[in-house]
């Protein structure tokens, strides 16, 4: 059989290293589809439930491999799935390609059947390079440009298929005017400052007598760098939400999370510090940062568009982390004053210890931050750790310890519901002797994470370590909006919008043969992640627990606190249980045990 152009794209792809590509089937895509069977597993192909699936575990391939992923989706509705999936990838910056199937090339703009404008439709996602093929000719400088500009510049790229135009025979370009010639390959060294810049940098870093740290998802790989550097400076380290895994939270001057869904050692830090460097990060509550003109500033980052956007720093360095940080260290003087570190030490201790005072406050029936304590207490080395928006993220972000060579990661920027089970799915493929366990709130659970079990099971007796857990938190409610309309509109729960129906998750599971448990009495939390871990196949852990224990931010604002009795005044369904839950949490936030 002659090559077809399908063949091709897929020969082409195995050269620049694709192994795995996520999607779903349909005639947009029929040659694509055939091709990839012809590959004999040199590829493989991940089947998902639905297309934004496919998008969501290219994302996270790309967060957990630092390696483009790669989705497929076929024509019109196919091709609209997709994009909520390469949105979470535009968000959190990181490489995913998509190959989109259209109908054929004659019968475009004819209002044909699923003949939708895909160029118009993902020229924003993926703006870095979007391309429709009609010639075979083409193909190869589409396909090279495409992973290229995505591993390059950490973007989403996308080329459009027609569906009569795969199954062609290929044809190379000709040595004539009008065609091109390209070939797959590129050198990602790492990008170091000069050194005039460097000590620009460092003298305003050894200027500061109370340094703060700010890290995220571009400090990953560059740990060892970060804490050498913040142990030189007497600095302490906030981590912003995605970048969770760059320190370990044993050591005593890393402040944890910071924001909305921080801890209060992170805001005090911000609030006093003179000096600010951020790296790797594009956190972007400035309210949680130091307030312009009280700390001098120094910041590092890949991408020139996330410079100096928030806060106004004398230093931006466009370049790598690791290596910046590496070449800056020598620069940098050792403080021998250690009194600020020693104070940032003691708000560690004493926010991680108001933290474990509030999970074990009681609740009815369970509090959902002793579920992630409790986890926390249980993580097996070298986890996976992944999140759904809502509460799950904040108790993600606040009471789970993280350890050398653990992993994790949330929809960052665009917090899209029904992130976690689709990254705890490609999370396993790309690593499949690591536990893995996503934390997933039940709306996102019934949004689409249920559907994706049924993924897991076909998939998961591929994966060495069969460890993949999905907590579904069980509280009957959408209860991070339904906190979000209390502070912020001081509006009370509108049931019809908020409340959830009661979903036997653990037994769902069971029928499609993974293991399920639901747990409804505190004294059954830990043994039930035991149970889990110690599972020879997925398991489902169905807790039920209170959706009045508040995610309370680190700070709160009189308006916030104003706003929140209104809605209690206003007639909240749950005003008793809702009012003595953000008590017991006050009081052991400023109160805790000792």
């Amino acid at each position: 059989m002659a090559e077809t152009v399908a063949d091709f794209i897929w020969k082409r792809l195995q050269s620049w290293g694709v192994r795995r590509v996520f999607g779903y089937p349909g005639d947009g895509i029929g040659g694509l589809i055939g091709a990839l069977a012809r590959t004999e597993g040199a590829i493989d192909f991940v089947q998902v439930r639905h297309e934004e699936m496919a998008g969501l575990m290219a994302t996270a391939t790309a967060k957990f491999t630092g390696e483009v992923g790669v989705c497929i989706a076929t024509s019109g509705p196919g091709a609209i799935h997709l994009l909520n999936g390469l949105y979470d990838a535009k968000g959190d910056h990181q490489p995913v390609v998509a190959l989109v199937g259209q109908q054929a090339r004659s019968a475009i703009a004819s209002h044909y059947q699923q003949d939708m404008d895909l160029q118009s439709l993902f020229k924003d996602v993926a703006s870095a390079f979007v391309a429709t093929a009609f010639t075979p000719e083409q193909v190869p400088h589409l396909i090279d440009r495409a992973y290229r500009i995505a591993k390059a510049e950490r973007r989403v790229t996308c080329v459009i298929l027609p569906n009569d135009l795969q199954m062609e025979p290929m044809k190379q370009p000709a040595m004539a005017h009008g065609m091109t010639h390209s070939g797959p390959g590129i050198d990602l060294s790492p990008v170091v400052p000069d050194q005039a810049e460097l000590r620009r940098a460092a003298d305003i870093l050894n200027a500061g007598n109370k340094v703060a740290m700010l890290v995220g998802a571009g400090a990953l790989g560059a740990s060892e760098a970060v804490l050498a550097v913040a142990e030189k400076l007497g600095a302490g380290v906030a981590k912003a939400l995605l970048g969770k895994a760059v320190l370990s939270d044993d050591v005593p001057f890393c402040t944890g999370s910071i924001g909305l869904l921080g801890t209060k050692a992170s805001w005090t830090m911000m609030q006093e510090c003179d000096t600010l460097l951020m790296v790797g990060s594009g956190f972007p509550y400035t309210e949680f940062l130091p307030k312009p003109g009280q700390a001098r500033g120094v910041q590092i980052d890949i991408s020139a568009g996330m410079l100096g956007l928030r806060y106004p720093m004398e230093v931006n360095l466009l370049s790598d982390a690791r290596a910046t940080l590496e070449a800056l260290l020598p620069l940098l003087d050792h403080k021998q004053d250690r009194s600020w570190q020693d104070k940032i030490r003691d708000a560690t201790s004493e926010a991680w210890a108001q933290t474990q005072e509030a999970a074990m406050v009681e609740a009815d029936p369970i509090n959902p931050q002793r579920v992630v304590h409790e986890l926390s207490e249980r993580l097996p080395d070298r986890s996976v750790v992944v999140a759904d928006s809502g509460t799950t993220s904040v108790w993600y972000a606040r009471n789970l310890k993280f350890r050398e060579d653990m992993m994790g990661s949330v929809s960052g920027m665009l917090a899209t519901m029904g992130c976690a089970v689709p990254y705890a799915i490609a999370a396993k493929f790309a690593h499949p002797d690591r536990p893995v366990i996503a934390l997933v709130g039940d709306g996102a659970m019934q949004m689409n994470g249920m559907s994706e079990l049924i993924t897991i099971a076909k998939y998961w007796q591929r994966w060495s370590d069969p460890r993949l857990i999905v907590m579904a938190l069980n509280n009957r409610d959408l209860a991070y909006v339904s906190w979000e309309e209390r502070v912020q509109s001081g509006d009370p729960k509108w049931e019809p919008s908020q409340t959830l129906p009661d979903v036997p998750y653990a037994e769902v599971a069971k029928l499609i043969g993974l293991g399920g448990r639901r747990v409804e009495r505190p004294e059954e939390v830990g043994p039930a992640w035991e149970e889990a871990l110690s599972s020879n196949k997925p398991f489902v852990l169905d807790m039920v627990t209170d959706p009045n224990v508040g995610p309370i931010p680190p700070h709160i604002t009189f308006e916030q606190a104003r706003n929140f009795m209104g809605a209690i005044v206003e007639g909240d369904p749950e005003p008793r249980g809702t009012i003595l839950q953000t008590a017991r949490e006050l009081t052991a936030s400023f109160w805790p045990r000792k």
